[in-house]
């Protein structure tokens, strides 16, 4: 009997700490695990080590972005309505389509839809992550009043989970009984090459200080990178996701295509850990990514999401970082930022990186049980 993990597709960020317990999974329990989600199969590929199986497509809307650094507010609350007026509908269809494979545990990071169908197939539930999706809309912009109902179908379906795995940089998790809250460390992805050889696998420069692109799927394909200013001593590093036409025939630009990634020798984390700063917009992954290779952090703004404001007030306790604003991002004016980042003095905290281990216990601990009755 399987695990099955449901995954918001928002971002890879649920996807790539999932992978990480699923992992620890598989070198704990040997345990078959399927997969539903809408999120790359190529990220999921040539990161999990054992075998699973994908049932591909959408199981939350999360929200909806306009480019990297903006969101489609008014998208995000019309893609929520739609989704959830037939909720009950999608979770009966679930529940038909995962009674076959006879779910031993089902985990949600963090679709309200995995939660309902294990309640209804009565099967045992967790929930892991570091915000909800009640808790995001509920600020959002435009969402409320219009959104009120959607907000209470997708608390109504959290509270029918049997367990709740708080992640660090939370927001959210009152809407679970706090008996059933266990608090976990950070899921981070952690690189075991050395930076040498990562970056001759990249074929990044040794002697030049680099600085990581990292934007996701929707990439900065209007970034000039011809016209940043430390062209002259900085390599650029982005990946054919980010990076716009011609950015490979630009001499400080290392393009990074995803035929390095394939075999799964060498991965994001890898890349992350080898160069000497990352540009981005906050979020859980890229911060974990960050904290645990040591890598300083600059971050630009990305729209009203509120996830956005408990990591830039908790990431300076644990990671060197410092903010650019996106006129200066995109006009090339990256040198005050960079140096304010790599010049700061080691992070005044540490936390622990081993939430992957400690998930997996959680959720083993579950398997071969009945779920808890709990009231709903």
């Amino acid at each position: 009997m399987p695990i099955v993990f449901y995954v918001s597709g928002h971002g890879f960020g649920h996807a790539s700490r999932d992978v990480e317990v699923i992992n620890a999974l598989a070198a704990r329990t040997g345990q078959p695990v399927v997969i539903r989600s809408a999120v790359d199969p190529r990220l999921l590929a040539r990161t999990i080590n054992g075998p699973y199986t994908l049932l591909p497509g959408v199981c939350d809307t999360g929200i909806v972005q306009s480019s990297s650094v903006a969101h489609d507010d008014a998208a995000t609350v019309d893609a929520a309505l739609a989704f959830y007026a037939s909720f009950d509908e999608r979770v009966e269809a679930e529940v038909a389509r995962l009674a076959p494979v006879g779910p031993e545990v089902i985990v949600g990071d963090v679709p309200p839809l995995a939660f309902a169908v294990a309640a209804r197939l009565g099967r045992p539930s967790v929930a892991l992550a570091n915000f909800t999706w009640d808790w995001i809309y509920e600020a959002h912009p435009g969402f409320l009043p219009r959104g009120a109902a959607v907000i209470d179908t997708i608390r109504g379906a959290y509270r029918q989970a049997t367990r709740a795995l708080e992640l660090p940089f939370s927001g959210g998790f009152d809407v679970f009984p706090a008996s059933r809250v266990t608090r976990v460390p950070l899921i981070a992805r952690q690189s075991k090459r050395s930076r040498a050889e990562t970056r001759v696998h990249f074929g990044l420069p040794a002697d030049r200080p680099a600085a990581l692109l990292s934007f996701g799927g929707y990439g900065m394909p209007n970034l000039d990178l011809a016209r940043v200013d430390v062209a002259r001593d900085w390599t650029v590093v982005t990946t054919d996701r980010v990076s716009g036409v011609g950015a490979a025939a630009l001499g400080h630009v290392a393009v990074v295509t995803e035929d390095a990634f394939h075999g799964g020798a060498f991965r994001y984390e890898d890349l992350v850990a080898a160069v000497d700063v990352v540009l981005t917009k906050p979020g859980f992954g890229i911060v974990a990514e960050c904290i645990a290779a040591g890598t300083p952090l600059v971050y630009t703004s990305r729209g009203t999401f509120r996830e956005y404001d408990v990591l830039v007030r908790e990431m300076p306790r644990y990671l060197r970082c410092a903010f650019i604003s996106q006129p200066d991002l995109f006009a090339g004016r990256w040198r005050r930022a960079i140096d304010a980042a790599i010049t700061q003095p080691p992070a005044p905290e540490t936390i622990a990186l081993d939430g992957a281990e400690v998930a997996a216990e959680a959720i083993e601990a579950l398997l071969g049980n009945a779920p808890d009755k709990l009231e709903v």
